[in-house]
């Protein structure tokens, strides 16, 4: 970078922090905004999934990305090594009854993926606790996972040592920057400055922990949730409510998903968790909105619905590319956001 740009940062979730970090690396003066606590948003609520399989498989709206999925994924050993976190490359198992594990298995196939098929001894070593009526199960290696606490101070703490700026105060425009990234999720503030933010609708999504069911074996998936360890822990995930935008925790949402996570873990039942609720933002095609918006100096970062963390190292990226007139990545143009239409609508 010729000359050190000044550049705000609306936003310190993955994508924000992620894309700070990739532009103080390349030499910018960079500060984020944001008016919440350091874990206070929804990339601090998920459970940390770099899932490009399974949710190929699971979500019918990322079915067709798995190739950008898979290299966003492949982005994230260089990122692991850059803030010092440890990446869960274990994988994931489905289980659940015959129908639910022949798509899941057909799915992966059909995605050119090999899963593998798992006894009910292979299963009782990889994931201890899980309920006897799971007699085999269907394992992928593709998936990863990382803490999601642990790896947004970890990328704090590296963005503060490469001289980011942290104000914990919204922005307002571009506050004194010649460029701003508008990473700021489902929240439409900067929608004067970033009218391409009305593409997106908001999802909840409610996420459950606990320490009185410590887990440390691999990521589990079933119908209706998922089971993944945590240090001393095991976190329950997740709801999905598309449309609403607040993060009241719902005791009927709670109840369903303890209920599938029971039929999963039996020790579940009767546990003692908290839960706590996530607002994300979405688009029309599921794929985030990254790259350049109609007013000069714009940038955007948001739309990521529940693929955040696994597509935040390519994110930045592209952001980074856009500022430095470097090489963008070669999903640049399906994540452009003059994709879209003022209507939200993919053009």
């Amino acid at each position: 970078m010729a000359k050190r740009v000044k550049i705000t940062v609306a936003g310190a979730g993955a994508l924000g922090l992620t894309t700070a970090l990739a532009l103080a690396d390349a030499g910018a003066e960079v500060t984020v905004f944001d008016p919440a606590g350091p874990l206070d948003n929804a990339s601090g609520v998920a459970a940390g999934m770099l899932a490009p399989a399974f949710e190929c498989v699971l979500d019918p709206a990322a079915a067709p990305q798995l190739d950008l999925m898979l290299a966003a994924r492949n982005l994230w050993p260089a990122l692991e090594a850059r803030i010092g976190i440890v990446v869960d490359r274990a994988g994931a198992v489905a289980v659940g009854e015959t129908d639910f594990l022949a798509r899941a298995d057909a799915g992966l196939r059909s995605l050119g993926l090999h899963p593998a098929d798992l006894s009910r001894q292979a299963l009782e070593g990889l994931a201890p606790g899980l309920a006897p009526a799971w007699g085999r199960g269907v394992l992928i290696r593709e998936d990863w996972r990382i803490e999601a606490g642990v790896a947004l101070a970890a990328l704090r703490a590296a963005c503060e040592a490469a001289g980011v700026v942290f104000r914990q105060t919204a922005a307002r425009g571009f506050e004194g920057g010649t460029w701003l990234v508008v990473a700021t999720g489902a929240a439409r503030d900067l929608a004067v400055v970033a009218p391409e933010l009305s593409a997106l609708s908001p999802i909840k999504g409610h996420i459950l922990r606990s320490r009185a069911c410590a887990y440390d074996g691999i990521v589990v998936r079933g119908k209706g949730a998922y089971v993944t360890a945590a240090p001393g822990a095991m976190t329950i995930g997740a709801t999905m409510q598309p449309g609403c935008d607040d993060r009241e925790v719902e005791p009927a949402e709670v109840s369903t998903l303890l209920a599938a996570g029971a039929r999963l873990f039996p020790q579940i039942a009767g546990a003692e968790f908290s839960a706590a609720a996530g607002v994300r933002a979405a688009t029309a095609d599921g794929l985030p909105m990254v790259g350049r918006g109609r007013h000069h100096g714009v940038l955007l970062a948001v739309g990521a619905r529940r693929n955040g963390w696994l597509l935040a190292p390519l994110a930045a990226r592209i952001i980074a590319a856009c500022v430095t007139e470097g090489e963008a990545a070669p999903y640049a143009q399906r994540l452009d956001p003059a994709r879209f239409g003022v209507t939200g609508e993919a053009k």
